[in-house]
């Protein structure tokens, strides 16, 4: 066969499998897309599903239904979701502690990185660390001395054993040089709950948890662990400018089962691009105090990566 016929045969099989490619994405998606929210009603992630999905439809053609399966910091639904049939019809919503944070405290049952086929990125989340509005501590600083002469005294909250919130309390008991007590919850809802019933003395979580009850006038927002300060809480320093040298963040977006067709993985990245800039979704956004990071696939896969790496060297120094 000479060149020409061969160029022109595979010319035919790429047409063939491009329009292979395009019928599935035109065939997709004819039923509910399902987002599996790792943890419970009223953190950053749910907050988030159900923010995209009241405006989703518009651009998917269907509807998507938030589930929530809450428990083991977020791996429940992202087991669930690793081991769904790829077919772009479930989701989870990631880069928080499922993804980055517990595969190194505990060996799971699903790869937290290559188990998934990232989607889109929509939020940065910033950790903030905060007292009940009725502490006696002005400031962080007051805090870490009491803690300091009181070694075991104080107890924190995060969201899970193993989880971002976990590693993120950790670094911070360890450049302060304290010691406390850890008591897990299903989420961050819960240890904010907690903190304001007086069942810890310490919790963290994302501005936009948090935001309501600083309001109110029910917790005191005292310090994060971002590189710069949050948008909402400009009065808050971060533990960098304190002198305690804690760099971790969260991050939120939407990813699918790891075989799922490219395909499908574009078009869900196109429609919830067009939620994403879409003004009735920005404007839930600002409501909900959401701070809005875009990323695509490639880009998101890599910032999940290096967040990863970052927890890792935390809790490779600890030894936990």
């Amino acid at each position: 066969m000479d060149g020409k016929k061969i160029l022109s045969s595979l010319s035919a099989v790429f047409l063939f499998f491009a329009l292979i490619g395009t019928a599935i994405a035109a065939e997709f998606p004819t039923k509910p897309i399902k987002v599996i929210v790792g943890y419970s009603p009223g953190g950053t992630t749910d907050l988030l599903a159900r923010a995209v999905a009241g405006v989703a439809p518009e651009f998917l053609g269907q509807s998507m239904v938030t589930i929530n399966k809450p428990g083991a910091t977020g791996t429940i639904a992202a087991k669930e979701v690793a081991d769904a049939n790829p077919d772009g019809y479930t989701l989870t919503i990631a880069g928080g502690s499922e993804s980055t944070a517990v595969g190194h405290f505990k060996k799971l049952p699903y790869h937290p990185i290559d188990s998934f086929a990232p989607v889109i990125r929509f939020v940065k989340a910033r950790m903030i660390i905060c007292f009940d509005a009725k502490a006696p501590w002005k400031t962080f600083k007051d805090f870490v001395e009491d803690a300091k002469k009181n070694p075991g005294k104080y107890k924190y909250a995060s969201s899970g054993h193993g989880g971002i919130y976990h590693a993120a309390l950790l670094a911070m008991c360890y450049r302060t040089g304290i010691k406390m007590k850890h008591v897990p919850y299903k989420g961050g809802a819960p240890g904010l709950a907690a903190l304001m019933g007086g069942h810890v003395d310490v919790t963290i979580g994302s501005d936009a948890e948090i935001w309501p009850m600083v309001q109110g006038g029910k917790i005191r927002a005292m310090t994060l662990t971002s590189l710069d300060r949050s948008p909402i809480l400009k009065d808050v320093p971060t533990l960098k400018e304190l002198g305690y040298d804690v760099y971790l963040e969260n991050q939120k977006g939407f990813v699918a089962p790891a075989k799922t067709p490219r395909e499908r993985i574009m078009v869900l990245h196109d429609a919830l691009k067009k939620v994403y800039d879409h003004p009735a979704f920005k404007k839930m956004a600002e409501q909900l105090k959401l701070e809005l990071s875009y990323m695509g696939p490639e880009d998101f896969r890599k910032a999940l990566q290096d967040m990863s790496n970052q927890i890792g060297e935390v809790v490779k120094t600890l030894g936990e």
